[in-house]
């Protein structure tokens, strides 16, 4: 539950939709959905969504193919780091994943954001429509030389 505080504290946009798979640390178990808790209490993580207005959906069960985005991007970030790189200790992996987390999100243009980088597609988002945003995106641009 600290991870969505944290994350929602350091977006820069408004989260309108957390989708998370069926593990009962995002909702009821299936055969208690029915029951008395469920319908007269909300789930904790249910709780926290609507505390920051944020709407909660559920994947489809046996979907798997529904995580796939993430899935992926987790896979690139493990072929980047851990699978190429043998790490001393977890400080060693925390600074080659900072850095190429900003080299991915300040230098990286994928085609899906039709030549910008991440980072440029969400301040282009944030000049056009400011109302989307709870934070100016342009105070996470890393400084020269960082």
């Amino acid at each position: 539950m600290a991870f969505l505080d944290a994350v929602i504290e350091v977006v820069p946009y408004r989260i309108h939709t957390v989708l998370t798979d069926n593990g009962i640390q995002f909702c009821h178990p299936p055969r208690y959905r029915a029951g008395p808790t469920a319908r007269f209490s909300m789930h904790l993580f249910d709780r926290l969504c609507c505390q920051h207005g944020t709407r909660h959906r559920l994947t489809k069960p046996n979907h798997p193919w529904t995580n796939g985005q993430v899935e992926r991007m987790n896979r690139t970030i493990k072929d980047a780091t851990v699978k190429r790189y043998h790490y001393v200790d977890h400080q060693q992996l925390q600074v080659h994943l900072e850095l190429f987390l900003d080299a991915y999100n300040h230098a990286r243009r994928p085609k899906a954001l039709n030549g910008l980088t991440p980072h440029g597609y969400v301040c282009r988002t944030w000049t056009e429509q400011p109302e989307r945003f709870s934070l100016n995106p342009y105070h996470h641009t890393p400084e020269l030389n960082t």
